[in-house]
């Protein structure tokens, strides 16, 4: 019954913010600055099967699937990077103090940042994309895996060594486990932000994907085009951020989000 009033009370928020939507265009009455909801979905659904631009151009569902191949590559790639030194960083000190410095300086830097660095290393192919998705995700995932293991009680871990089980099997059987709520909600952190850095490095160096979509349309003014690209990025968020939901629920089904 929650999640059904959950989910009625998302949608009233939605619509609600649609119906403003619609009504501050209409006020407007110029496409340009400010379609319509309606405008915007039917362009939405034309550009899905028609190209953009018409010549050597891409359709929206092809721009996402390149977007989504960047996005899936360099997370899962930093996301095991950053699993394994989080989870160094919490059972060997010397790691630990080697290792935190260095993620300390990195965190704060905002991946975009390195985007011309990137191209000057890996020219503007799938590589400097990936590179960048990776960098982006390693810190957060790192930072959220080692938080996620100091939290384990220590009542856990000193009833594993106590049974005879390894360091090693300790670590990958009890406190790894019991940390996954706290590592997927850094997954879902990691992933906001990947999505932002590679929307930002298609609009600079790319020859696809959504966020290239997007550069074009505002350099032809098809604003209507600009928000279907950007209501689209939203979709593939919720989708992603979704199958995230659903690991945690099925990792920890004490949790309810």
């Amino acid at each position: 019954m929650t999640d059904v009033r959950r989910i009625g009370t998302g949608a009233a928020a939605l619509a609600l913010a649609l119906g403003v939507w619609e009504l501050a265009a209409l006020a407007i009455g110029d496409s340009v600055t400010l379609p319509t909801v309606t405008e915007t979905v039917h362009t939405l659904l034309k550009y899905l099967t028609r190209t953009y631009p018409e010549v050597q151009g891409k359709t929206l569902v092809e721009d996402a699937l390149i977007s989504t191949g960047r996005i899936v590559a360099g997370f899962v790639l930093g996301t095991a990077a950053g699993l394994a030194l989080g989870a160094a960083m919490a059972g060997i000190r010397i790691v630990r103090e080697l290792a935190d410095p260095l993620i300390g300086v990195l965190r704060p830097l905002p991946p975009i940042a390195f985007i011309p660095l990137l191209v000057v290393w890996f020219g503007i192919g799938e590589t400097s994309k990936i590179a960048l998705i990776f960098f982006g995700v390693l810190p957060i995932v790192t930072i959220a895996t080692l938080g996620a293991l100091d939290a384990v009680p220590d009542g856990l871990l000193h009833a594993s060594r106590s049974l005879g089980a390894s360091p090693l099997r300790t670590m990958v059987h009890v406190r790894l486990r019991a940390a996954v709520p706290g590592v997927i909600t850094g997954l879902r952190i990691a992933m906001g932000g990947a999505w932002t850095s590679i929307i930002a490095a298609e609009m600079i160096a790319a020859t696809g994907g959504v966020g290239f979509l997007i550069l074009q349309a505002g350099n032809y003014l098809q604003t209507p085009l600009i928000f279907a690209g950007i209501a689209w990025i939203a979709v593939l968020g919720l989708l992603f951020d979704g199958l995230l939901r659903l690991l945690l629920r099925l990792a920890d089904p004490t949790v309810r989000r």
